[in-house]
């Protein structure tokens, strides 16, 4: 623990000490101006505060200067009605400044507890279960507000904790201030009570165990009672006006005294009526000029003072706006801004708003959440931030994906239709026609209506806010190797080095480069890879990247390591695996025609042993699909690189694997062969 928090604990303590233990004058003084202090100093606080948490030790805070106050209030009384005795402190206010009249004293006493009590704490209170209560309800929406900016790529991960800690933490304060007022209100109750204890049983003591006269007890005890209740209801007055200023404040630029001047000052005609108005008051009434010019004169310069600065040329200032915006223009920084390329985009018309705004029940922002984190579980990489934004360019109903700025689909909703898509050559539902663009298949936009009967029939129907996150969904994931990049991957690598830093260490920067990591990592995502498990991705980079730097190579070998996530992706549960075979010739051919030179190994086949060989993939491919079977290719482990290099442009879809990818448990069943005659 550190010498602070040291202090505070023995400054907590002390205080229960001081209920139990009678303390000597001297330091009952003491106390008492400390009192006053901590109430003046954090007054000054909460008049300079911009924001309520800016003080937010504020609530636990007055319980602790209230607990102190108290514990003086006991000691005091102890000191009064033990001895008759309560200090110099308590004596000074209860003669010098009550001008030696008791009952002058008790008037301004009890002044001070009615403007406390009834005023301030009252109105305290009220704000403070007010602001609580809007506070707590408005919490939900501010985290939609800031999900929605960051959605939309307004704000940043790191500004938008820090927005959810802000919201979290106002909820917090208002609530526990909600609770602290209640402290300033019973210490003004508690003080009410102490008086008339001090007063009352003071005067029986005084008569019956000291033997004074009654009037002489009445003098002495109500001399110490009101200097006594001044001493602690003018710090407790201090910091009842402090909670007023904490929970009735607004956030600001500025602290209570600038944003009082500038905004009371801020119409120079008003002080004139004002001054106006003192004047007159002075000239029809018994007050005098002697006292109302003086003020009405001030007044009036002010505002003249303040009239004439804030008086300026509008051509000068259109000018300076003018100059101001020519200089932003012609700015380096201000042009390089129009440069950045946002890693998503999606694009929409004006007709489809009601899909991400939250007032018309638009839930596209909460899908494009769940979305990021889908694939990210999915692909094992951070998927950007998408960019919302409406484009009148487009049609009123249609949508466009962009990455890298390069646009990547493109479609059209009907808000007020569903998507059915039919399960074979059933066609009697009533609809537009049109494509699901997320597959390319046949579909119909519906009306609600028809949807039942659709259902009915063995349509699948699907809202357009489904049909808009698949398809974003779907080409984001078939992307996904161009929104790796090299900060991408440094920060993956920066990740995998918090918990395996000896792996990192011995794979980068030697032997393998960020950017070579990339790549690998890259024609996984392309083949729709997933390098969540990247800890094994990385073992066998260090293993073989000793042997070669080829990417291509390290990343089959990758590859062969992901055996068993390689299966089960493609296998599921089952132990049964049908695939279609690449025959010896094909293969014999495929590997005659790799080209080895310096700068690594490609395919130089042969235009007609090419079509022939994707002809006869088409066919067989085709053949697979009636037989309802989702169609992969299995080679030997020498040709499957170049095998997807060949057919990557035609069949991107189809996966391509090799014999040493698939587990050995795994049963292999051919339904068919790709051959050339």
């Amino acid at each position: 623990m550190q010498v602070r928090d040291i202090t505070v604990l023995a400054a907590v303590i002390s205080v229960v000490a001081m209920l139990v233990i009678p303390l000597p004058h001297w330091l009952i003084s003491f106390l008492i101006i400390i009192n006053i202090t901590i109430a003046l100093l954090i007054l000054m606080t909460a008049m300079n505060m911009q924001e309520a948490l800016q003080f937010s030790v504020f609530p636990p805070l007055l319980l602790l200067v209230t607990l102190f106050r108290l514990g003086l209030n006991v000691s005091t009384t102890r000191a009064i009605l033990s001895e008759g005795d309560a200090g110099k402190v308590v004596e000074t206010f209860g003669t010098f400044v009550t001008g030696g009249n008791i009952l002058v004293g008790l008037v301004v006493f009890t002044i001070l507890v009615i403007i406390q009590f009834i005023v301030i704490t009252k109105g305290a209170e009220r704000v403070s279960e007010v602001a609580a209560r809007f506070t707590l309800d408005a919490m939900p929406g501010k985290q939609m507000s800031i999900d929605a900016d960051l959605n939309a790529g307004m704000i940043s991960e790191k500004e938008a904790r820090e927005r959810r800690e802000k919201v979290s933490g106002e909820a917090d304060f208002y609530g526990a201030m909600d609770g602290a007022t209640k402290f300033v209100k019973g210490d003004a109750i508690a003080g009410i009570i102490i008086v008339l204890i001090n007063l009352v049983v003071g005067i029986i003591i005084g008569v019956v165990q000291q033997g004074l006269p009654f009037a002489e007890a009445a003098v002495l005890f109500s001399t110490l009672t009101v200097g006594d209740g001044l001493v602690s209801q003018i710090p407790a007055l201090l910091i009842s006006t402090a909670t007023g200023i904490v929970v009735t404040r607004a956030a600001s630029n500025g602290n209570l005294g600038s944003d009082i001047t500038s905004q009371l000052f801020s119409q120079p005609k008003l002080l004139y009526v004002a001054a106006g108005t003192i004047a007159l008051l002075g000239i029809v009434t018994p007050v005098g000029p002697l006292i109302t010019f003086p003020i009405a004169i001030a007044l009036a310069v002010g505002a003249y003072m303040m009239n004439k600065s804030s008086k300026e040329d509008p051509n000068e200032i259109e000018e300076f706006e003018e100059e101001v915006t020519t200089d932003n223009m012609k700015s380096p920084e201000n042009v390089i801004n129009l440069l950045n390329v946002d890693p998503i985009e999606f694009e929409f018309g004006y007709g489809l708003i009601p899909l991400v705004d939250t007032a018309q029940g638009g839930d596209l922002l909460d899908r494009v959440v769940m979305i990021r984190r889908q694939l990210a579980l999915e692909l094992g990489i951070v998927i950007p931030v998408v960019r919302i934004r409406d484009n009148i360019q487009l049609q009123p109903n249609e949508y466009r994906l962009k990455i890298k700025g390069n646009e990547m689909a493109r479609g059209e909703l009907l808000l007020d239709h569903y998507l059915a898509m039919s399960p074979g050559d059933d066609d009697s539902i009533e609809g537009i026609d049109t494509v699901e663009p997320s597959f390319g298949l046949p579909a119909k936009w519906i009306t609600e209506s028809v949807k039942e009967e659709a259902e009915i029939l063995g349509y699948t129907v699907v809202d357009p806010p489904s049909v808009v996150s698949t398809h974003m969904t779907e080409i984001i994931r078939n992307n996904a190797h161009d929104l790796l990049g090299r900060q991408e991957t440094k920060q993956l690598i920066d990740h995998i080095r918090e918990t395996y830093p000896i792996l990192v260490d011995e794979l980068t920067p030697t032997p393998l480069s960020v950017g070579e990591i990339q790549k690998v990592l890259g024609n996984l995502l392309r083949e729709h890879v997933s390098v969540r498990n990247l800890p094994i991705i990385f073992e066998t980079l260090a293993d073989y990247s000793k042997m070669t730097s080829d990417v291509d190579i390290l990343t089959e070998y990758t590859r062969q390591s992901l055996a068993k996530q390689i299966t089960t992706q493609y296998a599921g549960n089952n132990h049964v695996l049908k695939v279609l075979t690449v025959s010896g010739r094909v293969e014999k051919l495929i590997a005659d025609s790799i080209q080895q030179t310096e700068h690594g190994n490609y395919l130089s086949i042969d235009p007609n042993d090419s079509q022939a060989i994707l002809e006869s993939m088409a066919k067989e491919i085709e053949r697979a699909s009636l037989m309802e079977q989702s169609p992969i290719i299995l080679c030997s482990p020498a040709v499957r690189v170049y095998m997807r290099q060949m057919t990557a442009r035609y069949f991107p879809q189809i996966p391509i694997l090799s014999y040493n990818e698939l587990e050995s448990s795994i049963e292999v069943q051919s339904v068919g062969v790709v051959n050339v005659e």
